[in-house]
């Protein structure tokens, strides 16, 4: 398997049943992470995947100096945010690492993802928000051959919708997914 993602096509029933360039993939958190990293080695250009769209919802994005409002919350808030990376990947250059951080210089280009659809989802109280604004803003300014939204949620905190999942922000923020995934049954791009 390693990293390429061209793997995936051995398996005889993916072949007949599915529609690579019809697939989304989506993620929360940690997960919006993986869905970025699989759609950047997805578009990598040696074995390109064409995948319809990404949708990272709150993503775990980082970086070693603080950008926007990360500044401004309390110490204790930034705690679980500066050990996480680490501790999930003992072995990891730090908070700089691209895994991590897709705005590095070391970071591949993000106009080269694999997909022509992006959502990402942040809440206004989240520390993660203002690197969400950053993915959104960095894919919609770039030579990328995509349609980027975002949506924010107000008055929520990072994972809110996990404990109030029938809250009408949760639940504006489900349809909202619902529509991003059928997108691909229109003519015309959103």
């Amino acid at each position: 398997m390693g990293s390429n993602p061209i793997w995936v096509l051995s398996y005889s029933w993916l072949q007949g049943n599915v529609d690579l360039e019809r697939v989304f993939l989506a993620g929360d958190i940690s997960g919006a992470n993986i869905v970025h990293n699989m759609a950047m080695r997805a578009g990598d250009v040696a074995n390109p995947v064409n995948h319809l769209g990404v949708a990272l919802i709150q993503p775990y994005f980082w970086g070693k100096e603080r950008i926007g409002s990360e500044g401004a919350f309390d110490t204790d808030k930034l705690i679980v945010p500066n050990k996480m990376w680490t501790f999930a990947y003992p072995s990891t250059i730090g908070h700089d690492d691209p895994l991590v951080n897709p705005f590095t210089a070391e970071a591949p280009s993000l106009s080269n993802q694999g997909c022509t659809h992006a959502l990402i989802f942040v809440t206004d109280q989240d520390v993660y928000r203002d690197c969400g604004w950053l993915y959104y803003e960095t894919l919609r300014k770039r030579d990328w051959r995509g349609v980027v939204e975002i949506m924010e949620i107000e008055g929520e905190d990072h994972v809110f919708h996990l404990f109030s999942q029938t809250s009408q922000k949760a639940l504006d923020m489900i349809k909202r997914l619902g529509s991003f995934l059928r997108q691909d049954k229109c003519t015309g791009i959103m």
